[in-house]
């Protein structure tokens, strides 16, 4: 039996939340004197496999 797929409403509550958790190391990152386009693109890159990985489980 396959595993259904969330609805979109929760699909974007994951996301945001993955978002802000991944925001918070993110800024700390930046303050530290790290490349605002790489944090972005790391605070991204880990939201999105956050939802993917829940998607699984």
């Amino acid at each position: 039996m396959s595993p259904t797929p969330n609805s979109r409403p929760e699909l974007l509550n994951q996301l945001a939340v993955a978002c802000l958790g991944a925001g918070i190391v993110t800024t700390v990152a930046v303050a530290q004197g790290q490349n605002p386009l790489t944090a972005l693109g790391i605070t991204l890159f880990s939201a999105i496999a956050a939802v993917m990985v829940g998607q699984v489980l």
